[in-house]
């Protein structure tokens, strides 16, 4: 080789067609989630250092090199719900856009939108709002990548920029985050009421009190329907006896809704609140129907000094049924199909624990072609239904279609923002 040939060899490879070889060696060795490799549901958010990126080079160097780690096998878009429903989102487009951007002198390569020439401009200033409001925020892309790409981490630092310094968050998004920000919860109800579904007769713990298990009932506990959810569980939580108590009026919204909004700063107000309550009592877990709040207390409190053991409410039932504690009746005939929620699932790793206790009072369960780690999204997340993207299809009748081929009479689910996004499918 001549003088120089392999510093020129290295030079070619990192700005030509190939330089997903080395960028990938780089970011598989410096990724920004190392937990992955060993296998961890390493999926929360940390707190930004800066609310936003507006430019390329205001992402970490060790994601940048995730952009250019891709390799354009198109995985990602088969996952994608948003996708599916012929939504603006296109995950494998957007992270070659963001590839395209770090090299806007380069010649495309093969599946750029503009192959063969260089970038025709800013790629933030052609990205659409739409495109980035579209994202459920499920990882299915996530998942399935074989380069372990972060899409959504990249969406949301994107989202940031767009909500907080741009002001451009789409459909009723501004209006649900100002109630965050006033009424701590997105539907702007008053905090009192969080307890109506009960009717009286729950517990609240106050400062320095205990209980052995804090039960936390997320937003859903203002709506009617998912308050039968909480009674229920309620029920079966006094039927074994169990010592629990509620947080009241001290309970504030967990925040998911607004960090995946891209509200990082009104994200940050409400975990440090919700820390501060839950460091005045003394508890030995949280348990909780909602998994959403699920994951953010347990993966995104920890980086605001809240750890805790976080429990969803079908462990809970599949451990109550396991050690006799409660012996519920079997239920009369018929088939299930069991929908992953994405935040339980593929978020938190928790795929057996319902399916067992659907096994426990005798259901058989049909799995549809999506399911477990590979489940196909609801549409509820990520704020999807408040930034309210159009698309050619609705992606909760996509997948009601798939529930549909199991041939099963019930879709069983662990979400109350599943139960809202399915239900409303005939």
């Amino acid at each position: 080789m001549p003088p120089g040939g392999g510093a020129r060899l290295v030079a070619g490879i990192a700005t030509g067609p190939m330089r997903h070889a080395l960028a990938g060696a780089v970011h598989l060795a410096a990724h920004p989630r190392p937990e992955r490799f060993a296998g961890a549901a390493a999926s929360g958010l940390l707190p930004a250092q800066k609310f936003g990126v507006a430019a390329i080079g205001d992402f970490a160097w060790n994601r940048l090199a995730g952009f250019d780690a891709c390799i354009q096998c198109g995985r990602c878009e088969e996952a994608c719900p948003a996708f599916a429903a012929g939504q603006k989102l296109n995950p494998k487009a957007l992270i070659q856009d963001l590839a395209t951007a770090l090299h806007p002198e380069a010649p495309a390569y093969a599946g750029s939108p503009h192959p063969g020439i260089s970038s025709p401009g800013p790629v933030l200033g052609r990205l659409h709002a739409e495109t980035l409001f579209a994202c459920t925020t499920c990882r299915a892309c996530v998942s399935a990548c074989p380069m372990m790409i972060e899409h959504v981490d990249a969406v949301v630092d994107l989202r940031r920029h767009l909500t907080l310094d741009a002001g451009a968050a789409p459909g009723k998004a501004d209006q649900v985050l100002s109630e965050l920000r006033y009424a701590f919860n997105p539907g702007g109800f008053e905090p009192g009421r969080r307890l109506d579904f009960a009717a009286g007769g729950l517990r609240v713990l106050g400062e320095g009190e205990s209980a052995d298990i804090l039960l936390w009932l997320g937003d859903g506990a203002f709506d009617a329907r998912y308050g039968r959810t909480l009674r229920a569980l309620v029920a079966i939580m006094r039927a074994a006896g169990l010592d629990f108590a509620v947080l009241g009026e001290a309970e504030r919204d967990c925040g998911d809704l607004a960090r995946r909004l891209g509200d990082e700063a009104g994200f940050e107000r409400l975990a440090r609140a919700n820390v501060a309550a839950l460091a005045a009592r003394r508890f030995g877990r949280i348990v909780t129907a909602d998994p959403h709040a699920l994951h953010v207390l347990r993966q995104e409190y920890p980086a605001f000094g809240g750890h805790y053991t976080v429990q969803h409410h079908t462990a809970l039932i599949d451990e109550l049924i396991g050690t006799g504690a409660i012996r519920p009746e079997a239920a009369s005939g018929g088939t299930v199909t069991y929908h992953d929620p994405c935040y339980l699932g593929r978020y938190n790793g928790e795929y057996d624990a319902p399916r067992r206790v659907l096994g426990r009072i005798g259901l058989a369960v049909s799995e549809m072609e999506r399911h477990g780690a590979a489940s196909f999204c609801c549409g509820g997340g990520g704020g999807a239904p408040v930034s309210d993207i159009a698309g050619e299809r609705r992606i909760p009748d996509l997948r009601m279609a798939q529930a549909r081929e199991t041939g099963a009479d019930i879709v069983a689910v662990a979400c109350p923002g599943c139960t809202a996004m399915l239900e409303g499918v005939t």
